[in-house]
């Protein structure tokens, strides 16, 4: 970057596009070990899903359609979503970076100040950050990832769920539902 952005406020830049911080992402060899743990930290309960070609289309890796299959649970924590990923087969950046770095934070997810979902991955790509991984998961909530490891340290990541969308029940709860009448909200994301 030659040249750097004006500071806007103690919050901003004039080049500021992220919007809020949504989620952070374990990546892992075992996602029951690392639900058990994380349930012992106190983050719970667990939706679990899998991620693969019944559930997700338009699935890339690296600028080319991919076969993957990836297991995803989820947990709230107030407003942040917290995510585990184990990779099942097919190439994926989550299986690369299991092979570099071993286990652990893997991306954070923005939800891009409410841009189009279009202008959101040429924001990224215009920075020099491609997109890496993706896919839409249930036919509709898109997800992306860059590479921004190089730059930042971590991978970027955004999606988009739908207003309305209703996620399918999870294949499991861990260590339990939530009580009757107590479901996640769904995340308000713009596409």
């Amino acid at each position: 970057m030659s040249e750097l952005p004006e500071v806007v406020s103690a919050t901003e830049l004039s080049n500021s596009f992220l919007g809020k911080l949504i989620e952070i992402c374990f990546v892992t060899a075992d996602h029951r070990r690392t639900m058990e743990g994380l349930v012992r930290m106190g983050i719970g309960p667990w939706r679990v899903y899998t991620f693969d070609s019944a559930t997700v289309t338009e699935r890339t890796y690296r600028g080319e359609s991919a076969d993957y299959a990836i297991k995803v649970c989820f947990a709230d924590v107030g407003d942040l979503a917290v995510e585990i990923m184990q990779p099942l087969y097919g190439p994926s950046i989550f299986q690369e970076f299991l092979d570099t770095h071993g286990e652990g934070i893997q991306h954070i997810a923005f939800d891009c100040d409410e841009k189009p979902w279009g202008q959101r991955i040429a924001e990224f790509a215009g920075r020099g950050f491609p997109l890496v991984q993706s896919g839409r998961f249930m036919d509709a909530n898109a997800f992306a990832f860059f590479g921004t490891e190089g730059a930042t340290g971590t991978t970027f990541e955004t999606y988009s769920i739908p207003e309305g969308f209703v996620w399918p029940e999870p294949e499991e709860w861990y260590p339990a539902p939530p009580p009757a009448g107590q479901r996640p909200p769904v995340r308000e994301q713009r596409h």
